[in-house]
């Protein structure tokens, strides 16, 4: 068994949801170097999110970004102020809230030297905010070499 970490930067983007698998694929070329083991990837911020959702349609990113602004808006139907933390602007704690829902982390399995994703499933990187930010995931391999 060995295990590797690297760190690497996403480019920067504003709101949305983004496919990375190709992005993490080309940043981490040591998975082809693994017979089985796991990839965890992290990311090292509180105002966005990682998943593994649909790989394909296009429209599925817009509609889940779409959604969690339903869930958790920025302001009442009037515009009012839902938050005491708005430090950053209006969406910093809806930030917060659909970071937490979503998650920081996803973990896919390696074999063969390639993730073991479903057929319609694909790494996605969710920004929270408005602006532009660049983010960073730690990426840790956990497995046997081939």
């Amino acid at each position: 068994m060995s295990a590797w970490m690297k760190q690497f930067t996403l480019p920067s983007r504003s709101r949305g949801s983004y496919l990375i698998t190709d992005t993490v694929t080309k940043e981490l070329p040591e998975i082809k170097s693994y017979k089985v083991g796991l990839l965890n990837l992290f990311i090292q911020h509180t105002s966005c999110a990682l998943s593994l959702n649909e790989n394909w349609d296009e429209d599925v990113r817009a509609d889940m970004s779409d959604t969690l602004d339903r869930i958790v808006p920025e302001a009442g139907p009037k515009g009012e102020a839902l938050y005491r933390h708005d430090a950053e602007g209006p969406d910093d704690l809806p930030a917060h809230v659909k970071s937490a829902l979503i998650g920081a982390s996803v973990t896919i399995p390696i074999k063969d030297g390639k993730l073991q994703t479903g057929t319609w499933q694909g790494i996605w990187y969710l920004e929270f905010r408005a602006a532009k930010h660049s983010r960073r995931i730690v990426a840790t391999i956990q497995g046997e070499k081939a």
